[in-house]
């Protein structure tokens, strides 16, 4: 094929509107890494599909796919395809307004995902192509096909492990993994009682647990098809399955005649449901909360710090990736878990990032156990 004939491709892609000159994926108050929109000498812009919100608001209604430029790859850049990318409740609430970091407008949504380098600058050293990738930190822009992102904002991982497994890997299990690490020391025997148990932070505590021994006490909503998320809990390791209102009622007593009282508590919900987790709290254990899906505040007896002696905890996964260099050693550890058969992506549906809308009003449901997944 001829030089105009290419030419005349590129031109046909190119998005010649420069006023606008730097949609940018990245939270206020931090430095700007990823622009969608270049006018690099040279080479015009080829364009990719994006998931783009202008203003924030409800997501059915704010967020469009638009064709967006890909400009030319930096000599320390890589050029991604973007292969799947989940959408996760502090996704939704990012492009709501509510999250405690938020992207300048216009934004991509997506925090999380893998993709795949197609094309390493000149003056890149640890990626090459065909290697899959993820984001280090939330801020990226990860609903949408293509990408030139700078190699210090990925992170390579095994790409022998499953697709979804590697997309919904940076938050969930990182949150869970930390969570059962940082805040009491567990050993197999010990017990874990935690609400939400059903999210994606919830499926991986239960197998991250079950993989070290630790019992699990999952508490999750009373629904119609209890008997069968129950079970399916089950078989990925959950030690008991019980309904919220249980916690509340005798057969605990029973419940711990065959499982040890709690060190740890995690809290995704908050409200009436954590204040609950903390009645079974062992004597100075700890709570920590991750969530609150409730958008109620915790309640925490009085008796239960000045008898029991409880912690209360709080635990951000965006925050300890940036004070711990992003967690190299966590990620392989995980990927060693996936890659043994003991930590597996949570329940999903894998929509078309052309049929967005349809994924974002089933992200946005209640009593979802099953996580939306965008495939480019």
């Amino acid at each position: 094929m001829g030089l105009p004939v290419l030419s005349a491709i590129f031109r046909s892609r190119v998005v010649c509107e420069r006023g606008i000159v730097a949609l940018l994926n990245c939270p206020k108050h931090t430095k700007a890494r990823v622009s969608l929109f270049s006018h690099s000498a040279g080479r015009c812009a080829q364009t990719c599909q994006a998931l783009i919100y202008r203003k924030h608001g409800d997501p059915s209604g704010v967020v469009e796919l638009e064709d967006v430029p890909v400009h030319q790859t930096g000599a320390k850049e890589v050029l991604v395809k973007l292969l799947a990318s989940p959408i996760n409740p502090s996704d939704i609430n990012m492009i709501q307004g509510t999250y405690s970091i938020l992207p300048d407008l216009p934004a991509v949504g997506g925090n999380e995902g893998v993709a795949q380098v197609l094309e390493v600058g000149s003056q890149v050293k640890s990626l090459k192509a065909g290697d899959w990738v993820i984001p280090r930190d939330a801020g990226l822009g990860t609903w949408r096909t293509e990408a030139v992102l700078a190699e210090d904002d990925v992170i390579s991982v095994p790409n022998d492990i499953p697709l979804l497994s590697a997309a919904t890997l940076g938050v969930n299990p990182c949150t869970a993994i930390r969570m059962l690490s940082d805040f009491e020391d567990l050993k197999p025997g010990d017990s874990v009682i935690q609400n939400a148990a059903n999210s994606g932070v919830g499926q991986a505590v239960i197998q991250i647990a079950a993989a070290r021994g630790i019992n699990t006490i999952n508490v999750i909503r009373d629904r119609p098809d209890f008997t069968q998320l129950s079970d399916r809990l089950k078989a990925i390791g959950a030690s008991h399955v019980i309904k919220e209102e249980s916690l509340r009622r005798p057969e605990m007593k029973e419940l711990f005649k065959t499982c040890s009282k709690p060190k740890l508590a995690l809290n995704g919900v908050g409200g009436k449901s954590a204040t609950e987790l903390l009645r079974h709290l062992q004597v100075g254990g700890s709570m920590v909360t991750y969530g609150g899906m409730s958008k109620q505040p915790v309640t925490v007896p009085v008796s239960a710090l000045i008898f029991k002696d409880v912690k209360v905890r709080g635990f951000w996964v965006t925050q300890w990736k940036k004070d711990h260099s992003h967690g190299k050693a966590m990620l392989d550890e995980l990927c060693s878990l996936i890659q043994q058969g003991k930590l597996t992506a949570p329940a999903c549906t894998e929509v078309r990032i052309q049929d967005y809308k349809k994924a974002l009003d089933a992200a946005m449901q209640p009593f979802s156990s099953r996580k939306q997944i965008l495939i480019m």
